[in-house]
């Protein structure tokens, strides 16, 4: 088109940004961009709004902003594409600070502005403002958007009110796909395991037909209630539906193998993949060998991990605990010392909290905190009756060559413990204690932390990495299968 005496207008530059969105092309939108500004029409309100939107959903987000800022005149989708980015970026602060002004300036948001701030909420586990905006939805009647309502699926998913998700579900009317999925992963995550596959036959029912991300969900599902058969079944599923199993999809069905114990055919599978296994992949098996102490094959699985080149911080972790594991402390070392020459700092592992609309984070051994000395005192009184009823510390969990002293001092003070004790401090009792965690919990302290139910007689949920835990009476819902 550029070649003839023909030029693009406002119809045809937000097609083309769109284009390059979807490629994740940031360059080539650069380039329409200038040629935008060299034609005058990166004033006009939809080609600037469709190159906020590029820019953002190619993750560029401060040449997002400097457009947006740039605008003379905004609308709606400028305002979204500009909230949107600041989600997928992470920038939970930012995005929720622009819809307050957006607010402000009496702007007709939209289901998809709503869309991208109850995300925040739930990517930050915000309940209570999450709630608040629920509120707002459902005043401006977009509480009944499958759009939105997958969203406010996972707000409460993530925050660990289940039941909130369900209500949510069964209150809208047209359900989208991506409201199925956000509701079978919402029930995988909490072991709600019969109802994820009741979903799915409800899904397919309504001629809904599913896609690559359902069956990762029903395939996570199985994982974590040990069902493996059920597992294979879903993974042969896919090719019905003319879906080809992706590296997430064999990661998905190893893991199943390995949590289950049966490595070797785990192994069988990673052989017989039509691609080579990628980190995922051999990180799944990985943590199939470390929960069955099979440090023979976990050592030979980080030196493939190695082979791999660049690898994840989190991998690294992963590979020097298994040397550690096996006892080959040189190799674990090294692992670590590759972290560091790199400039790689390993994820600090931190527990944080919602009360009173304000996060507190804990991290190991944490005393910053304004109520540390009582979190403390709560701790040790917590633990002798933690040790009258039974419990006793597991310190195979520090993989470290250091004294038992040192060893019981380090997994006493893990953050979700500081976490559960604020918790108990200042959490009303008729309510549950809800702890978020980056990193997936210890052993010992998911031991510890049904000693705590059961003494302190309160509902403990917590979210690690992996899935959600709900503590009661000494019993969690995992089946200590996790």
């Amino acid at each position: 088109m550029l070649g003839t005496s023909l030029r693009p207008d406002d119809h045809i530059y937000p097609s083309v940004t769109k284009s390059c969105a979807i490629l994740n092309r940031p360059d080539v939108g650069q380039s329409i961009h200038c040629l935008a500004v060299k034609t005058g029409y990166h004033v006009d309100v939809f080609v600037a709004s469709s190159v906020v939107d590029m820019y953002a959903k190619c993750g560029q987000i401060r040449h997002a902003r400097n457009m947006f800022d740039e605008m003379p005149h905004k609308n709606v989708v400028s305002w979204s594409g500009m909230i949107y980015g600041y989600t997928q970026a992470g920038e939970a602060e930012e995005a929720l600070v622009l819809f307050k002004q957006a607010l402000l300036e009496g702007l007709d948001v939209n289901d998809f502005t709503f869309s991208s701030v109850v995300r925040v909420c739930g990517s930050s586990t915000l309940l209570e403002l999450g709630r608040q905006i629920h509120g707002l939805c459902f005043k401006t009647s977009f509480d009944s958007s499958s759009f939105v309502g997958s969203s406010l699926v996972s707000l409460y998913s993530k925050c660990g009110v289940i039941e909130g998700a369900y209500r949510v579900f069964g209150e809208i009317p047209v359900k989208n796909l991506g409201m199925w999925n956000a509701m079978l992963i919402a029930c995988a995550q909490h072991v709600h395991t019969n109802k994820t596959f009741d979903l799915f036959i409800q899904m397919e029912s309504t001629g809904m037909k599913p896609n690559f991300i359902t069956f990762l969900c029903v395939l996570y599902a199985c994982s974590h209630a040990g069902l493996v058969e059920k597992g294979h079944h879903y993974f042969r599923l896919m090719k019905e539906y003319g879906i080809e199993p992706g590296e997430m999809h064999y990661a998905s069905l190893v893991d199943l193998l390995g949590r289950a114990g049966k490595l070797q055919d785990a192994v069988k599978i990673i052989e017989g993949m039509p691609f080579e296994p990628t980190e995922s992949v051999w990180g799944a098996l990985l943590t199939g060998c470390r929960l069955h102490g099979d440090t023979e094959l976990a050592a030979s699985v980080a030196d493939k991990i190695f082979e791999l080149g660049s690898v994840s911080s989190g991998m690294h972790v992963l590979v020097s605990n298994a040397y550690a594991a096996a006892g080959r402390f040189e190799e674990a070392a090294k692992a670590r010392k590759m972290l560091r020459d790199r400039g790689v700092k390993k994820e600090t592992g931190l527990s944080w909290v919602e009360e009173g609309n304000k996060i507190h984070t804990f991290a190991a051994g944490d005393r910053t905190h304004m109520r540390t000395k009582e979190i403390y005192q709560k701790l040790e009184e917590l633990g002798e009756e933690m040790e009258r009823a039974g419990y006793v510390a597991d310190t195979s969990f520090v993989l470290r060559e250091v004294n038992n002293e040192e060893k019981n001092q380090t997994i006493r003070y893990h953050s979700e413990r500081l976490a559960v004790a604020f918790g108990l401090l200042t959490i009303p009792t008729d309510r549950p204690i809800r702890i978020m965690k980056n990193l997936r919990i210890c052993g010992d302290c998911h031991t510890a932390i049904k000693f705590m139910s059961k003494c302190s007689g309160r509902v403990i949920i917590v979210r690690d990495n992996n899935r959600f835990h709900r503590f009661e009476d000494g019993k969690c819902t995992c089946g200590d299968y996790w």
